[in-house]
C-alpha cells in the first residue's frame, strides 16, 4: 500500500520561482494610506470626478516625510558661507557695543550669548536679506565611512542639517522680509533677544528683564512713529520673533559654519570674538 505522500507529484518542488518585485513606493505614502478613514475615501470616490470641486484636494502639494528627512548642504557654500561668516561678526560686534551688555558679570555675557547668538544671527540673516539654497548631502564612499568610524568617537558625530529644519529656517526669513522691518526695529528687536531673562542662572536677572522691558517698550515707540495705524504690527513683530527658538542652533552651526570652521566648537569661536578687547 502506497503511503499518501507518494499517491501525488509534490508541485510546488517543481514550480519556477517568481521574479521578486521590490517596492519602491514610500513608506511614508503607504504608512498614510493605513491611516486614512477608509469611510471618507468610500463616499469621496463615489462622488462625480468630473466636478473640479470634487478633485481640488488632488492638486494640493504634499511634501514626504522622508524628504523632509533628508540630509541637505549649500549649494553654493563658498559664496554663502563669507555672507554668513559676515552676518555672525556683525552680531557678535553688536553685542559686545551695547553698554548696558558690557555691565554685567562675565558669566551672564556668556549665558546671553550661548542663548542669543542663533535668533539673533537668523536676525542678521533676514536684515541683510541673506537668500540661499540647499542640495541633498553627497552619500559618503565606504571607504570614507570606515576611516571615520576608526577616527571619530560616536559622542564626536553631530546633528545634520535636514530639509525640515531647512525649511523652518526659510519660512522664518520670509516671515521677516514680508514685515519689511526698518533698521532701528530691527535694532530694538535684537535688544529684546539679547535679554532675555528666561536665561538659567543669570545673577543681573532683575537687570536684565528691565532692559528687555525696555527694548520691547522702545519697539513699540518707533512703530508707532513709523507706522501709524498699524496697531497689530507690533504684535506681529513679537509673534514673528518667537519662532526663532524653534530654529536650532546646531542647524545654524552645521549648515552655515562647519564647512569654514573643521572641527572647532563655534561657541569658543564666538567667546574669543566677544572678550577680545
Amino acid at each position: 500500500m502506497k503511503s499518501p505522500s507518494c499517491e501525488r507529484p509534490l508541485a510546488f518542488h517543481c514550480r519556477p520561482l517568481q521574479p521578486v518585485k521590490m517596492d519602491n513606493r514610500c513608506h511614508c505614502a503607504a504608512s498614510s494610506d493605513r491611516l486614512s478613514n477608509p469611510i471618507l475615501f468610500n463616499i469621496l470616490s463615489q462622488m462625480d470626478n468630473s466636478k473640479p470641486s470634487q478633485n481640488c484636494f488632488n492638486s494640493i502639494p504634499h511634501r514626504c516625510n522622508c524628504e523632509l528627512r533628508q540630509t541637505v548642504c549649500l549649494k553654493r557654500p563658498s559664496e554663502i558661507c563669507k555672507e554668513a561668516s559676515a552676518v555672525l561678526v556683525k552680531t557678535v560686534h553688536f553685542m559686545k557695543n551695547l553698554p548696558a551688555f558690557n555691565q554685567m558679570p562675565p558669566n551672564d555675557q556668556f549665558a546671553l550669548l550661548k542663548s542669543s547668538w542663533a535668533p539673533l544671527f537668523i536676525l542678521g540673516l533676514a536684515q541683510e536679506r541673506v537668500d540661499f539654497e540647499v542640495t541633498d548631502t553627497p552619500a559618503d564612499s565606504m571607504l570614507k565611512k570606515i576611516l571615520l568610524n576608526r577616527q571619530e568617537s560616536p559622542e564626536m558625530e553631530r546633528e545634520q542639517p535636514t530639509m525640515a529644519g531647512v525649511s523652518k529656517l526659510k519660512s522664518c526669513l520670509k516671515k521677516f522680509w514680508s514685515l519689511d522691518l526698518s533698521p532701528k526695529e530691527y535694532a530694538y528687536l535684537k535688544g529684546t533677544t539679547i535679554f532675555n531673562p528666561d536665561v538659567p542662572d543669570l545673577k543681573a536677572a532683575l537687570f536684565v528683564e528691565g532692559l528687555q522691558q525696555e527694548a520691547q517698550h522702545a519697539l513699540s515707540e518707533v512703530v508707532q512713529l513709523l507706522h501709524p495705524g498699524h496697531q497689530e504690527r507690533f504684535a506681529r513683530i513679537l509673534l514673528t520673533a518667537s519662532t526663532l527658538q524653534s530654529i536650532t542652533p546646531s542647524l545654524i552651526t552645521e549648515l552655515f559654519f562647519r564647512p569654514v570652521i573643521g572641527q572647532a566648537d563655534l561657541l569658543e569661536l564666538l567667546v574669543d570674538m566677544l572678550f577680545c578687547r
